[in-house]
């Protein structure tokens, strides 16, 4: 087992293992895109939602539990392979020539990335823990307002929209990346790729964008 894991500490071990976890969280966030645009069909429809989620309780911990999983592994080796290349960058190495060979998205992953765990915290601790700890509202099976009055706190949906902004920058960078890495940088494939990857980061961004400003601006408690 030992060259197993040497391999993965190897430079290019380290970003399959980033391709791969990437690629993992991409998939799983539209899914959570998807049972979260139920917001829009009512109260009624996404509390249905939570609740058919509620009767696969032990799966779900285990989904959860591997998704953790992934979010460290994607973490630590996105931290070593950015501490890496700085370091292993010459002194005298010219700014100007570091924003010809990479652009924005590349050069701003690490703190991209960095408000994007940030903000997963203070995700988590609004609605993971108050939807599985003990809510009065979560207690009664109204996840629906637990939603309604997070979102219509404007700093928190602010932050929000904000965080998908830097999400988007991540998702546009490591869509990509993830795919050069498996060896899709081709003339043929890579335009498709760049393209894919731009429709899935407005996706993404918009879709999850939607529902703060949805309930800032136009709920009308219905």
């Amino acid at each position: 087992m030992g060259w197993f894991f040497n391999a993965l500490n190897s430079s290019i071990g380290k970003k399959i293992l980033m391709a791969i976890t990437g690629i993992c969280l991409m998939l799983f966030l539209i899914i959570h895109l998807v049972n979260n645009l139920s917001l829009f069909g009512g109260e009624q429809m996404f509390n249905n939602v939570v609740k058919n989620l509620d009767t696969i309780k032990p799966f779900i911990r285990v989904i959860e539990l591997i998704l953790l999983l992934v979010f460290v592994i994607h973490i630590f080796n996105g931290v070593r392979l950015w501490y890496e290349n700085k370091k292993a960058r010459p002194i005298k190495y010219k700014i100007n020539a570091i924003s010809k060979n990479t652009n924005i998205f590349s050069r701003t992953m690490i703190w991209s990335g960095s408000i994007i765990f940030i903000f997963l915290v203070f995700h988590l601790r609004t609605f993971w823990i108050s939807f599985n700890l003990g809510h009065p509202l979560a207690l009664s099976h109204n996840y629906y307002q637990i939603v309604v009055l997070a979102f219509q706190d404007p700093v928190y949906s602010i932050f929000y929209i904000v965080a998908l902004i830097f999400l988007g920058f991540h998702l546009k960078h490591g869509f990509q990346s993830a795919f050069q890495t498996f060896g899709w940088n081709n003339k043929k494939y890579f335009p498709f790729i760049q393209k894919l990857g731009l429709i899935y980061t407005l996706v993404m961004v918009i879709g999850f964008m939607s529902i703060p400003i949805y309930f800032l601006f136009f709920y009308g408690g219905k």
